[in-house]
């Protein structure tokens, strides 16, 4: 993979304290998006949850319409939208509402929905979660793409359906389906070429299971006629940066704790068992997080990239584990030293650096004959010394 071609962006789930007013957690939600488009971030995702009170974005359209207003460049998307609790047909409308309000900026991710309590307030069997979803990504293209669709499922019908908009993006909004641990997220992206989301890509069973995944959705994609783009295949790492290993550890200090209690509740139990010890050595040891510096935020997507290969977007997961500033400072430092490094951006002027120390002292001499002949001109015309 070419280095240049890595783009970073924000995962905002979001993960809000429930001892902390909902009302500037949303403000902050829609001000740190801004933040990172004038630190070069080039893409952000918004989640959608119902239940267990601290993933407080039931919309992520409503997020998506808000921060367009106040941003110009960067790329919004649904992260995602869990399409069994939906008729399609609403959502498409949607999207290509945002579509033509964005003027192109929208990005539309699907999932099956990953909060159990979601689904049971509402009377959807969580075991057909991800059968639900299938029977939509079957429609879904046609939808986006303003065609006419008839299609009756179990849970919807669809009579001659059409939105009222038809695309602004050609042919239609860039879409993209969640993964995690199972083959599912990657054999529906194969069979529809869709972009892949890995939401759990440092998570120890999803990481063991990374590039077999993709491996899988190119496969499904090929024998369906298709080919997976990897530019538009995204892991979400969860990091916090600071200056130093110490300062991250201190930063994280109060708040990690109370994620890793939530993240305990809510998680798949392979994924659990962050409160059993240490929360920064348990998800830094492991592998599952970054609580350091620069460093070892691109010593990560090293890692990543030894074991996937080619992927197109580090998606920088928005945990809220510091305080305000602190976490502005985090993705700044991420923007000023580790998207620089993957871009390639510094190249000449290291290069220029590096061979200032070869050519230091022979051009030092010359400098310095030049300026002893300047004085010998001076004295010889004017007979005074300088």
């Amino acid at each position: 993979m070419s280095i240049a071609t890595l783009e970073h962006g924000l995962f905002i789930a979001p993960y809000h304290d429930i001892t902390e007013s909902p009302t500037i957690a949303l403000r902050r939600d829609i001000e740190i998006v801004e933040w990172v488009e004038k630190l070069g971030f080039t893409e952000a995702w918004f989640g959608e949850h119902h239940s267990t009170g601290w993933e407080v974005i039931d919309s992520p359209e409503l997020m998506i319409a808000a921060v367009a207003e106040r941003t110009s460049r960067i790329r919004l998307g649904t992260g995602v939208v869990s399409m069994p609790y939906h008729n399609p047909l609403m959502v498409a409308n949607r999207i290509l509402q945002l579509d033509h309000m964005t003027m192109g900026r929208v990005m539309f991710g699907m999932g099956p929905g990953l909060l159990p309590t979601d689904a049971d307030m509402i009377g959807v069997d969580v075991r057909t979660l991800r059968e639900k979803l299938s029977e939509v990504a079957e429609i879904i293209v046609q939808l986006l793409s303003g065609e006419e669709v008839t299609h009756e499922t179990s849970w919807y019908k669809l009579k001659a359906a059409r939105t009222h908009l038809l695309p602004y993006s050609k042919p239609h909004p860039e879409i993209a389906v969640a993964s995690a641990v199972t083959p599912s997220g990657g054999m529906l992206a194969g069979k529809h070429g869709f972009g892949l989301l890995c939401v759990a890509a440092t998570e120890r069973a999803a990481f063991d299971v990374l590039d077999e995944n993709w491996k899988i959705a190119c496969e499904v994609a090929a024998e369906n006629g298709k080919a997976m783009n990897p530019t538009k295949l995204r892991l979400v790492v969860p990091m916090h940066i600071a200056a130093s290993a110490e300062q991250a550890r201190a930063d994280v200090a109060h708040g990690l704790p109370r994620w890793c209690e939530y993240f305990d509740r809510v998680a798949p139990a392979g994924m659990r068992g962050l409160t059993a010890g240490d929360p920064v050595e348990l998800l830094v040891n492991s592998g599952r997080a970054v609580i350091g510096t620069p460093e070892d935020a691109i010593a990560m997507i090293d890692k990543l990239r030894a074991k996937q290969g080619e992927f197109g977007v580090i998606l920088f997961q928005a945990h809220n584990w510091a305080d305000w500033e602190q976490t502005k400072k985090s993705y700044e430092l991420y923007a000023r030293f580790v998207m620089p490094h993957f871009a390639g951006t510094n190249r000449n002027r290291q290069s220029s650096y590096h061979d200032l120390a070869g050519a230091i002292d022979r051009l030092e001499a010359q400098r310095s004959a030049g300026a002893a002949d300047a004085f010998k001109k001076w004295n010889e015309k004017t007979g005074r010394s300088v």
